[in-house]
């Protein structure tokens, strides 16, 4: 009696293999999440569908397919398939309360798999290209504002010296008696190097250049005069005018 049962019992359990393994409970599942190209409703196989298909594959018994759900209800290991209700979310109690079977590991179709495969590649290949090209797109941003950076660098020290030779010639014009005072009005500086239509763009040039002054020429002193009933910033040559022929 021992052996039968274990012969029913192993003859179940191949059974069940064969179920697990069925087309209609991996490979279909396996679809729905592939495209669903079958329109399903979801991955859980009716049980009479399922049914059918195995007993005409296995020729087996309506009774052995029941005793197989038995089995899987019962069964305390992972045999790869769940058995569901009507109600997806709630858990089954009896095989009469069994509607549908979902495959525990669904199996994509071959053509599944190549289709898959071929837009992971594709997206893959369009994230590299698409980094390359954002990369690219930093180092030419970089590289402009390299050399923005530059060219604004000279044009700061080429103002710087424009300055310079606009307040030594004010001075020297001063000591000649061409001029009434010894100093120069800032703005009055810049209106006579920048044209109207320059000063926006060249702003921060000249902003630059002033501050270099400030830090860097000791030979141009920043004061402040009334001129004309109005307070404003003026520049002053400090250094003696032979002594500025003498270094030249």
């Amino acid at each position: 009696v021992d052996c039968d049962k274990s012969t029913d019992e192993v003859s179940i359990y191949l059974f069940i293999l064969t179920l697990v393994s069925s087309h209609r409970t991996v490979i279909i599942p396996g679809n729905f999440e592939c495209g669903n190209p079958e329109n399903l409703k979801s991955k859980c196989i009716w049980v009479s569908e399922v049914k059918d298909h195995v007993l005409n594959v296995t020729g087996s018994s309506s009774q052995k397919f029941e005793a197989a759900l038995h089995w899987i209800l019962n069964s305390n290991k992972d045999l790869g398939i769940w058995l569901k209700g009507r109600d997806l979310s709630e858990p089954v109690s009896s095989v009469e309360e069994v509607f549908c079977l979902e495959s525990a590991h669904p199996q994509m179709g071959l053509g599944c798999r190549f289709r898959r495969a071929v837009v992971t590649a594709i997206r893959n290949l369009f994230l590299f290209f698409w980094s390359l090209i954002t990369l690219w797109g930093i180092l030419l941003y970089l590289r402009y504002r390299w050399r923005k950076m530059e060219e604004e660098e000279q044009a700061m020290y080429e103002m710087v010296k424009k300055i310079i030779a606009v307040v030594q010639d004010h001075y020297k014009e001063w000591e000649r008696n061409l001029e009434r005072y010894p100093y120069v009005g800032i703005f009055h500086v810049r209106d006579s190097l920048i044209p109207p239509q320059s000063r926006k763009k060249m702003k921060r040039v000249w902003e630059r250049a002033v501050d270099f002054l400030a830090s860097n020429e000791s030979r141009i002193q920043t004061e402040s005069h009334r001129v004309a009933g109005e307070d404003m910033l003026v520049w002053r040559w400090t250094q003696p005018s032979y002594l500025s022929d003498s270094e030249h």
